[in-house]
């Protein structure tokens, strides 16, 4: 048990007898009246997110979760396959428990959440930042910007697209942000 003075980014807890995942919150305190904590929850089972308020106090239930390491090895028509780093157990999750399928390459290193006392794989999350290879884009041309941030599309090794800036060309290796699915640097 914990009250919401115990809230940070990342916490589990049990709310409307499903698992979420506090994404973001904040304690307010009205001139007038009681005091509550807004917050962002993400349900681990689906990935949607929703917006509750707490009043200031209250008990909640909090979850045992755990990330494991796991590796990345195929695709097939039974799902994702994975296999642990340390004990070499290999699971398969099916594409829904998975966000950003088109940003997996074979060989690459994810955490899975797993519910601590079911073992119910709950999610699969990427690093916060994957280095892929940009296999198709068209060549940028000088004067083509009408702003600073002039982007084009890019279609990268894992068949997904992503805009990158005009100086990116076929072969570099780029940086993407899992969160946003934005280009952020390139590599060296």
């Amino acid at each position: 048990m914990a009250t919401t003075a115990d809230f940070k980014n990342g916490l589990c807890i049990e709310f409307n007898g499903k698992l979420y995942s506090i994404v973001q919150f904040q304690h307010v305190k009205p001139g007038k009246g009681a005091a509550f904590v807004r917050t962002r929850l993400k349900n681990l089972e689906t990935g949607k997110t929703l917006e509750n308020t707490f009043s200031a106090g209250v008990k909640i239930n909090t979850v045992r979760i755990e990330r494991r390491p796991y590796q990345f090895l195929y695709k097939d028509d039974m799902g994702f396959n994975f296999m642990h780093q340390e004990t070499f157990e290999q699971i398969s999750l099916e594409e829904h428990q998975i966000e950003n399928t088109d940003l997996f390459k074979e060989g690459q290193y994810v955490e899975i959440v797993v519910h601590a006392e079911t073992e119910n794989v709950l999610s699969c999350e990427l690093p916060p930042f994957v280095e892929l290879e940009v296999t198709y884009t068209e060549p940028g041309l000088k004067g083509d910007t009408a702003s600073s941030t002039a982007l084009k599309p890019a279609t990268i090794e894992t068949g997904a697209t992503i805009n990158v800036p005009l100086f990116i060309e076929i072969g570099e290796m780029i940086k993407i942000d899992t969160r946003t699915r934005e280009y952020s640097e390139r590599v060296k």
